[in-house]
């Protein structure tokens, strides 16, 4: 905010110029460049060590082991020199945890179907996480080609699933869907993450403890653990960010407490694809309108991000942080509000519960809800009304808008 004085003639202060601007979008984007920076240091750090110490261990192993064929060795020291080799191992496996990360890994693509992949390994899943816990995998009938470490790829599904079991303590669902999308420019504006290209999409859904904004936005971090001292080494989400990372893909994680955690792993199509070959489609901009929509999200980010959508496309937007402000706004200006554009589960009031007052208000209200569960999840929970709409997240600005239209259109 700047103040400016105006003078009269005779040079006294008669009025005061105030100038304003609006940094919201400026400092979300710092943060942002902030939090790739930390993560690109740390793996840069994380690597450099992990390197140096494989060369410490190489020579810790390698007397080891002439040590231990050494036959004029007593017995007991025998094993204890074991023990040192059991530990310079654990230490090995660590750093290469470490390499997996900071993407120093050599990793040997070959371009398969990703469904064949989850395939492959469901059966192996089926045993980490359990009798108590349901899998349930939703793949898509089409070709996904992807270039890629199968063995890494793995080990991405191999640490979810694990994680996700951690979370399920008592039992749960896990479901695994593949899809394709094709992100566009918008797209990765919109969301910070990804190239424009055509990628193919694995989601990853649990009904677990979930995490609050803190802990998701640190998921990645190594090191980083929500475990009992002693129950893992924080390593495992830096290892699929490494991995993802290194296959030119990136991940997007949505959760909230007591909801449940899905990850979404994008990778990009391999060039011999036939997606890959296929023109992008000429974006045509959906048509707009002059309407009042209510947008309830408890993200501001994300608030801040459907307002300028909405509102680019010439719809008057009204916003609620929460179900609570929404229901409360609803009741004031139902006449007004056409439609309801509402996170699915936030605190406090959840989006189901604001839509029962809502509706109360105005039987016919219309409801689009955006979550980033899965519909299984979804479905397990009862979180869907009769007459409701639902939008997966993260939203291509161009299907928001279209979806927006074809409800009001109704």
């Amino acid at each position: 905010m700047k103040k400016i004085p105006l003078f009269d003639n005779q040079g006294k202060v008669r009025f005061l110029l105030g100038i304003a601007e609006d940094i919201t979008e400026r400092k979300q984007l710092e943060e942002k460049l902030l939090q790739s920076q930390k993560m690109e240091a740390i793996g840069q750090l994380a690597g450099g060590v992990a390197h140096d110490f494989n060369n410490i261990l190489m020579v810790i192993l390698g007397y080891g082991s002439i040590l231990v064929n050494e036959e004029t060795l007593p017995e007991r020291q025998k094993e204890q020199v074991e023990q040192i080799m059991n530990a310079a191992d654990k230490a090995a496996k660590l750093t290469s945890d470490l390499l997996a990360f900071s993407r120093k890994q050599v990793i040997k693509p070959a371009t398969m179907d990703l469904n064949d992949i989850i395939l492959h390994v469901e059966k192996f899943l089926s045993r980490i996480i359990g009798e108590d816990v349901q899998l349930r995998a939703r793949l898509t009938p089409r070709e996904l080609q992807v270039d890629v470490d199968r063995g890494q790829i793995e080990q991405v599904l191999i640490n979810l699933a694990t994680n996700a079991r951690d979370a399920m303590p008592k039992g749960g669902l896990l479901t695994i869907e593949t899809s394709a999308q094709r992100i566009d420019e918008a797209f990765a504006q919109a969301n910070g993450i990804g190239v424009p290209g055509p990628y193919a999409v694995i989601s990853i859904s649990d009904t677990g403890a979930g995490m609050d904004e803190q802990t998701r936005r640190r998921i990645f971090e190594p090191f980083f653990t929500t475990k009992e001292v002693g129950k893992g080494t924080g390593l495992g989400m830096s290892i699929v960010y490494g991995i993802i990372q290194q296959h030119s893909g990136f991940v997007n994680v949505y959760s909230e407490p007591g909801l449940g955690t899905t990850f979404r792993i994008y990778l990009p199509f391999s060039e011999q694809s036939a997606e890959a070959a296929l023109e992008p489609e000429v974006a045509v901009a959906p048509p707009g309108g002059t309407e009042t929509i209510l947008v309830v999200e408890d993200e501001p980010d994300l608030r801040l991000l459907l307002q300028n959508i909405l509102s680019g496309a010439g719809y008057r937007v009204l916003l609620a942080e929460n179900g609570q402000v929404a229901a409360d706004l609803y009741a004031a200006r139902a006449g007004e509000i056409a439609l309801v554009l509402m996170d699915m589960i936030m605190p406090g009031m959840s989006g189901k519960e604001a839509c029962h007052v809502i509706r109360a208000v105005d039987p016919a209200a219309k409801v689009l809800y955006t979550s980033g569960y899965t519909m299984d999840i979804i479905k397990s929970r009862d979180l869907l009304d009769e007459g409701t709409e639902l939008l997966m997240k993260p939203v291509r600005p161009v299907e928001l808008l279209k979806k927006v239209r074809e409800m009001l259109d109704r």
